[in-house]
């Protein structure tokens, strides 16, 4: 199974999503099954690390988001990843107008059957408890995901 968490730019909720699913892949013994990465709608920041809040917060709870970089979503990852999860809405909607038909089936949003109709936040323009609301949030969609993936 691979895996491909989105979001904007690719520096606070996707890197931080990937960080929580990849810790959780190690704690289920599970990380040589599933290819995960995660990829922003723009091409902002490429190349740069995660925001340093998002790597802090990660931090206290024991995630490392090192040597992750950001990156733009490429043609080709709606052909190679299996499952493509959005952080909002309006990524979704970008990634839907962007990604072949065939490939549509594979988009989803991140926390749809955790908590429907709720977005992961962007916590980029607020301050630490937003970063701590998408740790959250990040390990309750990562749960469900991989509790779906594992049955």
């Amino acid at each position: 199974m691979k895996i491909l968490f989105v979001c904007m730019g690719n520096i606070c909720r996707s890197p931080t999503v990937e960080g929580v699913f990849r810790d959780l892949l190690q704690q289920h013994n599970a990380l040589a099954d599933v290819v995960v990465d995660s990829a922003g709608t723009h091409a902002y920041h490429v190349g740069e690390a995660p925001d340093s809040r998002s790597t802090a917060a990660a931090k206290r709870r024991g995630i490392a988001l090192g040597g992750l970089r950001a990156r733009a979503v490429s043609d080709a990852d709606f052909k190679y990843f299996d499952l493509i999860l959005a952080m909002d809405q309006g990524n979704l909607d970008m990634l839907l107008r962007a990604s072949p038909p065939e490939h549509h089936h594979k988009l989803r949003l991140f926390l749809d059957n955790v908590r429907p109709d709720t977005e992961l936040p962007d916590p980029y323009y607020g301050d630490e408890a937003g970063f701590e609301l998408v740790l959250d949030l990040a390990e309750q969609g990562s749960e469900y995901w991989l509790s779906a993936l594992l049955k």
